[in-house]
């Protein structure tokens, strides 16, 4: 066991031989720190806290009362390998959140990016990859080997099949079944999740200038008009796509297990 000597931790709370704790880490009361856990510097677990598992947690990461972090996946599948759990910096992990290590057959490891906002309740299933600035908000689900791309939003209640890619900046709105992948910029509303659009307000807020918005506009309207691959590889060929239509069709030409939502 390695505690750095500036960290504080509660007499209440257990850290397993092994661990290692960071400087001016804060281990809040009756929390567990597994044997296998590295706290990286800044870190602040609060009380009744369980990280486990082969697990790094990030600097300045906080996480709060009743979260479970690191504990073995929900897969009939595992059968004790090693596997792993990484967890970048400044992430605010909320009450009862749940996110476990990978499998084997999935890779071995579940990440978790910088700066993301995991809201109460919500859950990252093994082998998931999580971008950054990424927030999923109040029991939303993430089921296995999902990859979800720099600034995503996931509505509150709503789910992510397992295998879904969703795309730097998409938004799912609340109480959505998403069971396809979502495009870059996508918008994802209802109870079984269609393609409504572009998220516009997301699109705004990072700045993004009218013509470059109008060309994502024009290639959404040019997907919604036939097959969906076939629109991209067409457009795909044009030599004056703005970056962003270019991350769009880049990420519907790539390899997937999964088809797209698609506009009604």
């Amino acid at each position: 066991m390695a505690i750095d000597p500036s960290a504080v931790v509660h007499p209440s709370a257990y850290v397993e031989p092994g661990a290692e704790i960071g400087p001016d880490c804060r281990i809040g009361p009756f929390s567990l720190i597994g044997a296998q856990v590295r706290l990286a510097r800044g870190v602040v677990v609060k009380s009744h806290a369980v990280i486990t598992g082969t697990t790094e947690i990030g600097e300045e990461t906080v996480i709060f009362p009743f979260a479970t972090i690191g504990e073995i996946p929900q897969d009939l599948k595992f059968r004790g390998e090693h596997t792993r759990l990484k967890v970048g910096a400044r992430n605010r992990i909320r009450e009862h959140v749940t996110i476990n290590t990978g499998t084997e057959g999935g890779g071995g490891l579940t990440e978790v990016g910088d700066d993301c906002l995991i809201m109460a309740g919500a859950h990252i299933a093994h082998d998931c990859r999580i971008g950054n600035n990424v927030i999923l908000v109040n029991n939303a689900a993430l089921a296995g080997h999902c990859v979800i791309g720099d600034e995503v939003i996931v509505g509150g209640l709503s789910g992510v099949h397992q295998f879904v890619r969703i795309g730097r900046g998409a938004m799912i709105g609340a109480v959505t079944m998403v069971t396809a992948d979502v495009i870059p910029y996508g918008l994802v509303q209802g109870p079984r999740g269609s393609l409504d659009g572009l998220n516009l307000v997301g699109l705004k807020r990072r700045g993004l200038d009218r013509g470059d918005i109008g060309a994502l506009r024009d290639l959404f309207n040019a997907l919604a008009g036939g097959n969906f691959r076939e629109s991209a590889r067409l457009a795909a060929e044009a030599d004056d796509a703005t970056a962003q239509v270019r991350e769009v069709l880049d990420f519907i030409l790539g390899p997937s297990d999964r088809s797209f939502l698609t506009p009604r």
